[in-house]
């Protein structure tokens, strides 16, 4: 019974110490606050060009980057050039407007981010059937109202913050809008053509909402410079909204301009001109049977119903081009063209 005693004990330490060693490993660790920040993704730089990782990495994994879309820089080119001239003569003033850069975001951070006060303009795209934003800061919306009521130059413009917009800053607003919206669709019709349609202006970002606040959009920020005036314009359209182009959008674009290339064009026009063609002047033709061609012998005659007045045919190997008299000039056999040839049915 001792010897039982002493091997049931044995085991009884043995298990505990096996129970000990497997308890060991999976005690309780608390997180700390950088392991915590690594694993929601938050990198703690405050300028925030950290990557996302870890959650905040599959969160926005649905986002869609510009990149991807080679397209949308050459139609934000476009609207540059076209933007300057038509605002330009819009204000009668000099005009300088650049392309800050484009973005991809949500559209509801999007809408927590505008300084206010602002002009938020809701348009609509006819074809594609979806909605953008554009959006005017309120120093382009003084700096506009200056200009078009006869502010001088070389004076900053005024403003009254604290305010509603009056009806005359709105109307002006609005006028600047149709501008800058006839130029997007001029910008956008190379590519696919579409009408942005102004549809209404609001003050108030939450009467601007268009999409869902988690839909990815295409933020492209221009900024504009009359001297010593200026502002911002910031272009929001949904990824939703461009979906019909998606894949005209996905091309890639080698040179500076898409559509018509008037430089090769007139190259290529050019180059026609130059080209040299050999002329044929048929006399006539007939038709023969084989047997006939093989009892082909020396000195036998082929008779053609042909005279000296009769028309010969100018041809660019099979295709016929001119029909003509034949005849001499200069001790050289030539054919006077008279008449272009008619044209073979197409069927």
């Amino acid at each position: 019974m001792a010897d039982d005693d002493d091997l049931a004990s044995e085991w009884d330490a043995a298990l505990e110490e096996e129970g000990d060693a497997s308890a060991s490993p999976t005690t309780n660790r608390v997180l700390n606050q950088d392991e915590i920040d690594s694993l929601l993704g938050f990198d703690g730089d405050a300028d925030g060009s950290g990557d996302n990782s870890g959650i905040m990495a599959l969160i926005n994994s649905a986002m869609v980057n510009y990149e991807r879309l080679p397209m949308l820089e050459v139609v934000f080119d476009r609207l540059v050039r076209m933007m300057s001239t038509s605002l330009r003569n819009f204000t009668s003033d000099n005009v300088e407007v650049s392309l800050d850069q484009i973005t991809s975001i949500r559209f509801g951070d999007y809408l927590n981010s505008i300084p206010l006060p602002a002009m938020l303009a809701v348009f609509k795209a006819e074809e594609w059937d979806n909605y953008g934003l554009l959006v005017v800061d309120s120093a382009m919306i003084y700096s506009i109202v200056d200009v078009l009521l006869g502010g001088r130059r070389g004076t900053a413009a005024m403003r009254i913050e604290g305010r509603p917009y009056t009806t005359i800053e709105r109307n002006l607003v609005e006028r600047m809008v149709h501008v800058v919206l006839a130029d997007l669709s001029a910008a956008f019709d190379p590519l696919s053509p579409v009408t942005f349609r102004f549809d209404r202006l609001e003050t108030n970002p939450r009467f601007a909402t268009i999409v869902r606040p988690g839909n990815a959009a295409m933020l492209a920020k221009l900024r504009i410079d009359m001297e010593d005036r200026g502002g911002r314009l910031e272009l929001m359209v949904p990824y939703a909204t461009l979906e019909p182009v998606r894949e005209l959008l996905l091309q890639m674009f080698m040179g500076e301009k898409f559509g018509r290339d008037s430089i090769w064009e007139n190259h290529l026009a050019s180059q026609l001109w130059r080209t040299d063609l050999d002329l044929s002047a048929v006399l006539a033709e007939t038709t023969l049977s084989l047997r006939d061609v093989l009892d082909w012998e020396v000195g036998s005659q082929i008779v053609l119903n042909t005279t000296p007045d009769s028309a010969v045919d100018l041809r660019c190997g099979d295709v016929p081009m001119f029909r003509g008299r034949l005849g001499q000039r200069n001790g050289h056999i030539a054919v006077r063209v008279e008449e272009d040839a008619p044209q073979p049915d197409a069927t």
